[in-house]
């Protein structure tokens, strides 16, 4: 053989050497060890419920829930969550799978969610996933409840007409609704020391007689607010009769000059804040 044809053949030897090799490369990388970087959250896929070794799933406590975090050990995610509930074992595998059951606000009736923890090689947390997504709003923090509003400046005036019979001081039916329709705002109202309420009544009929109706009708709004919840010791009731009349009126007829006058009979409820 020429020495060209032979150096022409070494080098033809040597590439087929180099193709080898990097397939043989290729192929370990394929089977070698995932990194240690965190699990692609994109690639997470779940096993069917059905297969779990505790079907019924379990009710875990949501504190610990909001405990896990990546970086976490098996030993201390077991200590935190228990055994996963797919038959996964402690060491070699890369997923623990969790069934879990919340309440929902009615109670008795729950919604089953999956939880899945993804590890490194080396078993420690890399990410936890949800089926579905939704399920992590369960980890929400609790809504704080809505601060109570504060009484307005101006005072709540219930008309007498709507909370009594004609000449009486006893509530009607209609009446302890409009008194429970208050009652809320009055018991939860903030920044306030002490609450007043003030019976009027209108010009119609003796001032003596006047202001014994405002007096009782004011204190029988009084004990509805204080069945109803309202501390006594921080409500005070008042007569004033006619005085501060919202509305003058003139008519000669009677029933015109009653129906004209309705705005001054009422019942006001008022709210003293406390000085910061």
């Amino acid at each position: 053989m020429k020495p060209h044809r032979i150096a022409r053949s070494g080098r033809v030897a040597a590439t087929l050497g180099l193709i080898l090799a990097a397939g043989l490369l290729v192929a370990c990388r394929s089977h070698a060890p995932a990194a240690d970087g965190p699990a692609d959250s994109t690639a997470v896929t779940f096993p069917e419920a059905s297969k779990a070794s505790l079907k019924e799933g379990i009710y875990p406590d949501i504190a610990d829930l909001r405990r896990f975090a990546p970086g976490m050990s098996k030993r201390q995610l077991y200590t935190l969550l228990g055994t996963p509930h797919f038959n996964e074992g402690m060491w070699g595998v890369r997923e623990w799978n969790y069934l879990f059951n919340f309440r929902t606000a009615q109670g008795a009736e729950y919604f089953t969610c999956q939880f899945q923890v993804r590890f490194d090689n080396k078993g420690i947390a890399q990410g936890g996933y949800w089926k579905p997504e939704s399920c992590a709003a369960v980890l929400d923090p609790p809504r704080p409840p809505p601060p109570p509003a504060p009484l307005p400046e101006q005072p709540l005036r219930l008309a007498a007409d709507a909370l009594f019979g004609f000449d009486s001081a006893v509530l009607s039916a209609s009446g302890q609704q409009a008194v429970q329709g208050v009652l809320a705002q009055v018991r939860e109202a903030s920044q306030v020391q002490s609450i007043q309420v003030v019976g009027y009544t209108d010009r119609i009929g003796s001032a003596a007689y006047n202001q014994t109706l405002s007096q009782r009708r004011a204190e029988a709004v009084r004990m509805a607010l204080v069945q109803g919840g309202v501390s006594a010791a921080s409500i005070s009731a008042e007569g004033r009769g006619a005085a501060e009349p919202l509305v003058q009126c003139d008519q000669r007829n009677r029933r015109e000059l009653i129906a004209c006058l309705a705005p001054n009979r009422r019942v006001q409820i008022a709210g003293v804040a406390r000085s910061h």
